[in-house]
């Protein structure tokens, strides 16, 4: 979608229209783009409750009109009782139910943090009480299930249908919900409503955070008051890369912003501007294997990492790890960390302010574990961990999980500004490498470089095999010359989710906006 008019206002793109429609809203109103994503958080917690919402974190890269970015990291650690005899018995942590509900909700606090950074650009500053309106509206009312949502309870029914709460939230009748169903969550809503009158704070330091805590006690769950009241939403530099492009930006540790940047740096030195469909999934696949490998071998907690992780992405380092890529064979390799369900969303505003964000409880539904009288569903972020010591992700009271979360951005020589993201665990940096190289590198318009069909290396949610999965709208002699270089190719539906939910913004150096969405999700590119 293209701006017509000469002076955007704003655009937002979101996974879930109606949260694009939120941002958009306060853009007319006059908040700024930070202020927008908020709105748009708060608003995709309620409509897509299976891939985020308030129990779980977020990731932010702010682009100011000028100066440098600013990320935020609202990543919960572990809670103080999460160790290692909490486990006993198990040899790894389970994904579902209250042990698998281990870590600090960080989301709620980068709301909070960037509403700050708004204030300090400049920000009109909205209340929080218009920010979430259209969210605690469209809980307390209802919302049509998305076909997404409804596939999801429907696919993981069984190992959800016994977890504290959730049959009486997202199950009605015993049932997964139909596509269209109307959708209310009363609880939710009245947690929203209480975040705008005691502030957002109070979910770590307030009446909330001590319902929180009596309820996570009560069911068993290894974080308490005072870990809620530890956390604090933290600002961070962003990681990134030099391109002949321009300038790419992404999330810094305990993300894999790393291992987005490095493929794309990787590949600046390679042809990919002249490359056809199956040299550029080949050389994007062999740049992800070997950037996969960095991520495995340095990416914790960053309180646990010595090594500067900038220092990785040193133009003499990508140049050798790219010299190792051979276009006429597939390289081996191990395993990926699997999928996760995530949203991005992106906002522009009139001032050039622009938010790449990201909002994760990871797998589909989290841990499964809906709180008591709250609505909150929380995330099983801490599954990442580890329970074999010495393990570079070994669990710690304390420690913060790996996320495959990570929000990008760029700044092209030419003059344009990016955001853009996806969901999708293991396919994250794939799926921003082959929007980015489409888009920016190989000159398609934005909306066809989303849409074009996509690949994941990896696993996808219920499959072993680490295999290439392309969706089936490859041509046949791009899937028999990958199948030549030595790739297992597997064929996933035409568009299919497994791929992820991708966007993007671009501002043009004429001012004009430019957003895209994905045909895979329930979306749009708003904009006026």
């Amino acid at each position: 979608m293209i701006q017509s008019n000469m002076a955007p206002l704003g655009m937002a793109v979101a996974p879930h229209h109606l949260a694009s429609e939120s941002a958009l809203a306060v853009l007319r109103e006059g908040g700024n783009a930070i202020e927008a994503m908020v709105a748009a958080a708060a608003t995709i917690a309620v409509v897509y409750p299976h891939m985020n919402g308030l129990g779980g974190d977020g990731f932010w890269l702010i682009m100011p009109p000028n100066g440098d970015p600013i990320a935020i990291d609202a990543s919960g650690a572990a809670g103080s009782l999460a160790h290692f005899d909490f486990y006993q018995g198990e040899k790894t942590i389970p994904h579902r139910g209250p042990k698998a509900a281990l870590t600090v909700a960080g989301t709620v606090s980068g709301w909070a943090e960037a509403l700050k950074v708004s204030a300090e650009l400049g920000g009109a500053q909205q209340p929080v009480a218009r920010l979430l309106a259209d969210a605690i509206r469209y809980a307390a009312d209802g919302i049509p299930v998305t076909q997404s949502q409804a596939s999801a309870t429907q696919s993981k029914f069984s190992e959800l249908v016994d977890q504290p709460g959730f049959a009486r939230i997202f199950l009605p009748d015993g049932e997964a919900p139909r596509s269209g169903s109307r959708f209310t969550q009363p609880d939710l809503a009245n947690t929203l409503t209480a975040l705008t009158l005691d502030g957002l704070e109070s979910f770590y330091r307030g009446p909330l955070a001590n319902k929180l805590a009596l309820e996570m006690s009560r069911l068993g769950m290894p974080i308490t008051l005072e870990d809620l009241h530890n956390h604090q939403a933290q600002r961070r530099t962003p990681l990134r890369v030099s391109h002949q492009q321009g300038e790419i930006y992404n999330m810094t540790p305990p993300t894999q912003g790393l291992v987005s940047l490095a493929i794309l740096g990787i590949t600046d030195r390679l042809n990919m501007a002249d490359a056809d469909d199956a040299q550029t999934v080949h050389r994007i696949v062999e740049a992800t294997k070997l950037a996969f490998g960095l991520r495995d071998q340095y990416i914790t907690d960053p309180h646990h990492i010595t090594e500067e992780m900038q220092s990785l992405l040193d133009s003499d380092r990508l140049a050798a790890m790219a010299a190792k890529i051979d276009d006429a064979k597939a390289a081996p390799w191990g395993t990926g960390r699997g999928p996760g369900d995530t949203v991005w969303m992106g906002v522009m505003d009139s001032s050039g302010l622009a938010v790449s964000f990201i909002q994760s409880i990871y797998h589909e539904f989290g841990s499964g574990v809906v709180l008591p009288d709250t609505g909150i569903t929380w995330q099983n972020r801490g599954a990442a961990f580890s329970l074999q010591p010495g393990h570079l992700l070994a669990l710690a009271p304390g420690k913060q999980p790996f996320h495959t979360l990570n929000p990008a951005a760029a700044r092209l020589h030419d003059g344009r500004t990016l955001v853009y993201g996806s969901m999708g665990g293991d396919g994250q940096p794939q799926t921003q490498a082959a929007i980015f190289t489409r888009h920016v590198v190989q000159g398609l318009p934005l909306q066809q470089a989303i849409s074009a069909p996509r690949w994941l290396l990896g696993r996808t949610w219920g499959q072993a095999s680490d295999s290439l999965k392309l969706e089936g709208r490859f041509s046949a002699e791009t899937l028999a010359t990958l199948r030549a270089l030595g790739h297992e190719v597997e064929i996933l539906p035409d568009f299919s989710e497994a791929v992820g939910h991708a966007g993007a913004i671009v501002r043009h150096n004429n001012g004009m906006l430019e957003g895209a969405f994905d045909p895979r999700s329930n979306g749009s590119a708003a904009g006026f």
